[in-house]
């Protein structure tokens, strides 16, 4: 007698929550945009804890305990600076630079690369040593050691999914893709300020 299998999901729970966000995008862009920067952004500090404590584990350190003030300042970060000012870039791009300007799949790019990443990164690590309660002394100290680094490797990391998100992704959706992105990014950079 055959047996009935069941859905493992319920698609339409996936679908009346998919209509909610684009109705709170609608009403509400910017904090719809921030919010979701702030969890996206605290769970990829996690995933870095998470991905540290498992290597730390695997190569006999000690096991370190997850750092809860990380996941807290990076969803500051993500709600007060990501979203509101991923949105608005995305906006200027759209003004300065239509899709009926000539070559302005290139420009786009090349603003975002060398414009708008190494200026978010500064800016990046500028918060964060403000979050964490560190001195200017110490905010030179990580940027001298960490800066160049980091920003060659949002370069490596970014350029194609920047590529595709500024010339490819509708504009309301592109702060949505760049925290999918980020996610992984962020779990990068925070090995890297340590």
């Amino acid at each position: 007698m055959p047996v009935q299998s069941l859905p493992l999901r319920d698609s339409a729970f996936h679908r009346r929550l998919l209509q909610q966000y684009l109705l709170l995008l609608k009403k509400y862009p910017i904090l719809t945009k921030s919010v979701t920067s702030g969890i996206l952004s605290a769970l990829g500090n996690l995933l870095s804890q998470t991905l540290e404590r498992r290597k730390n584990i695997k190569d006999g350190s000690s096991k370190k305990d997850v750092d809860l003030l990380g996941p807290a300042r990076f969803a500051i970060y993500g709600l007060c600076v990501t979203g509101p000012l991923s949105h608005y870039f995305y906006q200027l791009l759209e003004l300065l630079l239509p899709s009926t300007v000539p070559y302005c799949t290139l420009k786009r790019l090349l603003l975002d690369r060398l414009v708008f990443a190494p200026a978010f990164l500064l800016l990046f690590f500028f918060v964060m040593n403000a979050l964490e309660g560190r001195t200017f002394s110490a905010f030179q100290g990580k940027v001298r050691a960490g800066y160049w680094p980091a920003l060659k490797m949002n370069w490596k990391v970014w350029t194609p999914f920047q590529f595709i998100n500024i010339n490819y992704v509708p504009v309301e959706f592109r702060v949505l893709f760049a925290n999918l992105v980020a996610l992984f990014w962020y779990a990068y950079l925070a090995s890297v300020r340590k």
